[in-house]
């Protein structure tokens, strides 16, 4: 097999939330320092969507935010295309790199600057990467890159505030694109947009992959979304990775007690009558997580070991679980789930 084209070992990452220095003299406490993401790894093939998912507060925006350099790691190593981004790369070396990668962002209506035309905030990469030299090959360009993402080239004129949220993702997408870079960080790009404008930007996310051959991590909590994106599936609890299989093995049969507790919250639109467990209790502070395991408190298969313990990500079954119930056999096997009754957008 030919080796991945991002991957991400060990990661993590901490947060200094601390008071004032003074208020710590006078009241006497130490720092405090909450743990976003705690020794994630995993690995993505060229031409591959690895999604992650998981409630709010498990660390998927801040992993994405690792990846593509806009938070440095605490600990571990992310390496992309065989290079470690950790070492600090610069100069030339860094630029050539830089461009393989972009993000697009979750808020199309923040992640575009209201004072700029259209025309200006795609034609920045070409400027800060410096492959298009003149203002006529990167109006030219720009047009090519609006009419690819289903906008028209005269739409460069406009104001972001002209356009609707999903017209305005377009333009995020076609400034991610005009680098032409070869992997993209999309942190729940759909989130804050219309259901039926959700199914156009996916089906054209999915197209513009299948013809650039684009490796996508796709950050969301919508299951539906990600069976519709994925082929493998990472969930997130509380920073760190409890299970990762091929999305369609972890919808058929979910292995760890949290995701089948995501996957029993998905509405049962086709009213197939399967039995479904409530979700229970709320994810924990990471200011204060639970000893062991931090799922123990919500978990029905809970025990003694599963409160003292951190479970570690180990093969079962051919995919990595980190659950000790699954370990010693107290967890059955995943229920089998119909795949219809997570319905694609």
């Amino acid at each position: 097999m030919s080796a991945p084209l991002l991957d991400v070992r060990h990661l993590s990452r901490r947060f200094d939330v601390s008071k004032p220095w003074l208020n710590r003299v006078i009241e006497r406490i130490p720092r405090v320092h909450v743990r976003a993401v705690d020794d994630v790894s995993f690995e993505i093939a060229k031409g591959e969507t690895f999604a992650l998912v998981g409630e709010s507060g498990s660390g998927k925006s801040t992993i994405a935010r690792l990846i593509v350099g806009l938070l440095k790691p605490s600990d571990g190593e992310i390496i992309f295309d065989g290079k470690s981004l950790a070492r600090g790369l610069k100069g030339a070396e860094a630029r050539r790199l830089r461009r393989r990668f972009q993000m697009i962002f979750q808020d199309p209506f923040a992640s575009l600057n209201p004072r700029w035309r259209v025309t200006e905030i795609v034609a920045e990469p070409l400027k800060v990467f410096n492959t298009h030299k003149s203002d006529r090959e990167r109006r030219k360009r720009v047009g090519e890159l609006l009419s690819l993402v289903g906008l028209s080239p005269e739409d460069g004129a406009k104001f972001p505030h002209q356009f609707s949220g999903g017209q305005r993702q377009r333009v995020a997408i076609a400034r991610a694109l005009a680098a032409n870079p070869e992997f993209i960080v999309c942190d729940e790009p759909t989130s804050a947009l219309d259901v039926s404008v959700q199914a156009q930007i996916l089906n054209l996310m999915k197209d513009l992959q299948a013809e650039f051959g684009l490796t996508y991590v796709f950050i969301s909590h919508n299951l539906s979304v990600v069976r519709h994106m994925a082929n493998r599936i990472g969930v997130l609890y509380l920073g760190r990775l409890v299970e990762v299989a091929p999305s369609h093995d972890l919808f058929a049969r979910p292995q760890h007690p949290y995701t089948r507790m995501l996957l029993d919250a998905v509405p049962d639109v086709e009213m197939t009558g399967r039995r479904r467990k409530k979700v229970e209790g709320e994810i924990p502070s990471p200011l204060n997580p639970p000893s062991g395991c931090a799922f123990n408190p919500r978990c029905p298969f809970a025990n003694e070991r599963c409160r003292i313990e951190v479970p570690a990500l180990k093969p079962w079954r051919g995919q990595p679980v980190a659950c000790h119930g699954i370990e010693e056999g107290r967890i059955p096997d995943g229920p089998a789930q119909p795949i219809a009754s997570v319905t694609a957008p």
